[in-house]
């Protein structure tokens, strides 16, 4: 299972405030059809599933803003894809918060 930081920001739209297209970035991730999760966070989203599976839904989420107008769009993409066990981003923390207990 990989998991997958991404940050899509729209350039060329006259407006510094990104609010509504991150709204719309977020409705490809509430109607796909892949069996992924997702976390919505302040600075990006966290998606995690198998790669085929998140890399399908970044595509069609990089090209949302394009479609409500924005002439430039910049996605960035950091993907943990560990194949020795099976994580996820709940599993991630709690091995952290193990860790600072101790």
């Amino acid at each position: 299972m990989a998991i997958v930081q991404v940050t899509i920001v729209p350039l060329g739209t006259g407006s510094t405030s990104v609010s509504a297209y991150v709204a719309a970035v977020v409705g490809v991730l509430e109607q796909a059809k892949e069996a992924i999760h997702y976390e919505l966070t302040s600075m990006s989203t966290i998606i995690e599933g198998e790669l085929d599976d998140v890399l399908a839904v970044v595509r069609r989420m990089h090209e949302v803003p394009f479609q409500q107008g924005a002439m430039r769009v910049s996605t960035s993409m950091t993907i943990d894809d560990r194949r020795d066990v099976r994580g996820s981003m709940e599993q991630k923390l709690r091995s952290v918060e193990e860790k600072l207990k101790s």
